[in-house]
């Protein structure tokens, strides 16, 4: 039976935040954490997204901080991506909302001068991205020594980023004592070489399988031979708007993110769908996301720098419209559906290229993901020669990864028609006698 809110050792003003806010019964992952980080322990959570990670380790923390104290922050939570490090921040202040416990977030892309004032206006709890952190810190703005807590968020997503660099310089600059948090959806070797440098005889809490996608998500494979087919396969899917209605579609590049919100625009209309990656801004990134959360458009296409940073409750459908090369990335993606316990869908759309790392995906995830077939109002286009090539070749490098030794198709066809044209050769010989011609 899970455990009530009310059994944990929180106090009144945070309990009503959590009522509030809709929480009546924890969540596992929760369950687990809540009282080892009340208690002082570091933590290693390994959980699935989604999950309600984020409450684990935000109330305790709260709990423990409870009021305003000076002008230096007392926590440091890390974030990879500034939808996630807002998300957080989203979070903390519906938590805090009875407290007067002060959180800023800073991140990237936008300039710091906000950021830098708020902070020395006081703060208790800074939510931040690595990178962002360090320079305001190398600038003077940030006093690290009252720091108690460190949380790395998605520790995963961090080190798959490149940023184990501006961890290490950030472990340098924190006390040492301190309680450290740590909370990763898989468990890469760079993700325990960095929980190896951070923590000291942490508790491990494992609320699922590593990389076990959510029970309450429905996955389906579509096998596709080109770009075009995908285009027609999401156009028949999203004619049903009475289940289609409200989807995730991800890319694997802004080009064909911005391909795939124009032919959405054009077929059902600009107010249906927006698109959000690395070179939207961040205000066009941020209302793009609330107004998918408030249900005023039905599609959100994104790459993989928006896949943990989306928590949107009631997503029906999430579309891999491009299966993911860093593999792990799959969990996050679908992760955006069947949240909360509610279900939901996740598709993936898979040319002959794409299945290499589908293969890898399933071994990730310990399941073979369903194929299904495609509809048969589902229009198949032929593969135009260009695509053919660069599928061919993919395939050759993927298989070169796999053999060292493998010398690709074209190769072996060109060795196969050197062979055939030696062989032509030899037959053709013959001795100088049989050439020469006799007169009668």
């Amino acid at each position: 039976m899970a455990k009530n809110f009310e059994e944990f050792n929180l106090n009144r003003q945070i309990l009503n935040a959590v009522a509030d806010a809709g929480f009546t019964v924890a969540t596992p992952i929760q369950e687990k954490a809540i009282a080892p980080v009340l208690s002082g322990q570091d933590i290693f959570g390994i959980a699935e997204t989604g999950t309600g990670k984020t409450a684990a380790y935000v109330l305790p923390i709260l709990m423990q901080l409870k009021y305003a104290q000076g002008d230096s922050a007392r926590a440091l939570i890390l974030a990879p991506t500034r939808e996630l490090a807002m998300q957080i921040t989203e979070h903390i202040q519906i938590f805090s909302k009875y407290t007067d416990l002060r959180t800023v977030v800073v991140y990237g892309g936008l300039g710091p001068k906000t950021q830098i004032e708020q902070i020395k206006a006081g703060v208790d709890i800074i939510v931040a991205t690595p990178g962002r952190f360090l320079d305001i810190y190398l600038a003077g703005h940030i006093n690290t020594q009252y720091i108690k807590f460190l949380v790395l968020d998605e520790a995963d997503k961090m080190m798959d980023m490149g940023f184990i660099g501006s961890i290490h310089r950030i472990l340098e600059i924190v006390p040492r004592k301190r309680q450290n948090l740590l909370f990763s959806a898989t468990m890469s070797n760079l993700v325990q070489k960095i929980a190896g440098d951070f923590l000291k005889h942490p508790t491990l809490i494992e609320v699922a399988e590593q990389a076990t996608p959510a029970a309450t998500v429905t996955q389906t494979l579509y096998e596709v031979p080109n770009f075009k087919t995908k285009i027609n396969l999401l156009q028949h899917l999203m004619k049903n708007d009475e289940e289609f209605k409200r989807l995730i579609i991800f890319c694997k590049t802004k080009t064909v993110a911005d391909n795939i919100f124009s032919f959405i625009e054009r077929r059902f209309g600009a107010e249906a769908v927006r698109v959000i990656h690395a070179n939207k801004g961040q205000n066009t990134r941020i209302n793009s996301i609330n107004n998918f959360k408030e249900g005023n458009i039905r599609v959100l296409v994104a790459t993989d720098v928006a896949s943990r940073g989306i928590d949107v409750s009631e997503v029906s459908h999430v579309i891999n419209f491009d299966v993911p090369i860093i593999i792990e990335d799959y969990v996050h993606r679908i992760g955006r559906t069947g949240r909360a316990y509610s279900k939901g869908d996740a598709l993936t759309f898979c040319t002959p290229a794409e299945k290499y790392y589908i293969e890898k995906i399933q071994k990730l995830i310990r399941q073979e993901i369903p194929v299904v077939p495609l509809p048969t109002e589902v229009f198949v286009e032929e593969t135009p020669y260009e695509e053919k090539q660069a599928i061919n070749r993919a395939i050759d490098d993927q298989k070169r990864k796999e053999d060292p030794d493998f010398k690709g198709a074209f190769h072996e066809k060109k060795h196969a028609a050197a062979i055939a044209a030696a062989a032509r050769n030899k037959t053709n010989k013959q001795p100088a006698w049989k050439k020469k011609k006799f007169k009668k």
